[in-house]
């Protein structure tokens, strides 16, 4: 486990989800959110234990919540002085979103951009290239060891100019453990497009691939991605691709007062 990045809070949550990865493969109600603890059941993995790692950690993740919830984790969580973030769930199946991902691929990518082979070691310097550019996009890293899929089944999708200046990158991995429902559900994100390259697409085709990738190599039935009711661009993009918002599922960030922890 290594190629931590980000800033100290950063880092700290990513080798904390590291080291417990075991943990969030094992325990029911538990998921590997890449970057810090996190629950997709509450009740069923305790509250007790929840508010027990937020003290420690600063910091806990939800994902597939029910809608009807989110009062009750404002509730809970607010007046102990935590932020809470939420992100809507968009989620599709193979054939709804290939039909649609091969359509987006077959125009090729623009100019002349090329895909560059992610390493597999996590300390290589491609991670922290990956890791710089994604910070300097506002999306809160994944370490170098969960990009390269050491802790659980990932890939992470990187272009770049000919000269290998990295201009977008996306990322999928299996978060969710045997116990899940949503045991074979892929999780899409880190999506980052230069400031350079937006306005060509690009951030859909870079989905696009990711997508098609995900259904290829990690031995998924469906697969998911978060974007908050403000980013449009991001709605926009991950319903090009085929994937529908399911009203009756949030995802959220508890941590400290301030900002955001991720775009």
């Amino acid at each position: 486990m290594a190629g931590y990045f980000g800033t100290e809070f950063q880092m700290r949550l990513q080798k904390r989800s590291d080291e417990r990865a075991e943990w969030a493969r094992k325990t029911p109600g538990a998921y590997n959110s890449g970057r810090m603890l996190a629950s997709e059941d509450p009740d069923r993995l305790g509250w007790d234990s929840i508010l027990e790692f937020l003290e420690r950690d600063g910091a806990f993740g939800f994902r597939m919540l029910p809608a009807d919830r989110a009062a009750d984790l404002v509730g809970r969580l607010t007046p102990r002085g935590y932020r809470v973030d939420f992100w809507d769930t968009f989620i599709a199946g193979r054939s709804a979103a290939m039909s649609r991902v091969e359509e987006i691929l077959a125009n090729g990518l623009p100019g002349d951009l090329m895909q560059l082979d992610m390493a597999i070691e996590a300390t290589s310097p491609i991670v922290r290239h990956v890791q710089e550019f994604m910070a300097r996009n506002g999306i809160a890293p994944f370490s170098g060891s969960m990009l390269v899929g050491e802790i659980e089944p990932a890939l992470t999708v990187v272009v770049a100019e000919p000269d290998g200046t990295i201009v977008a990158t996306a990322h999928a991995y299996r978060p969710h453990n045997a116990h899940s429902p949503y045991h074979t559900t892929a999780w899409g994100g880190l999506i980052a497009v230069a400031e350079s390259q937006r306005g060509r697409k690009l951030g859909t085709y870079v989905n696009a691939m990711m997508i098609r990738a995900a259904f290829e190599q990690l031995a998924v039935d469906r697969i998911y991605e978060l974007a908050s009711a403000t980013n449009i661009p991001s709605r926009r993009m991950i319903e090009a691709c085929g994937l529908s918002m399911e009203p009756n599922l949030k995802a959220a960030t508890a941590g400290p007062q301030g900002e955001k922890f991720t775009r």
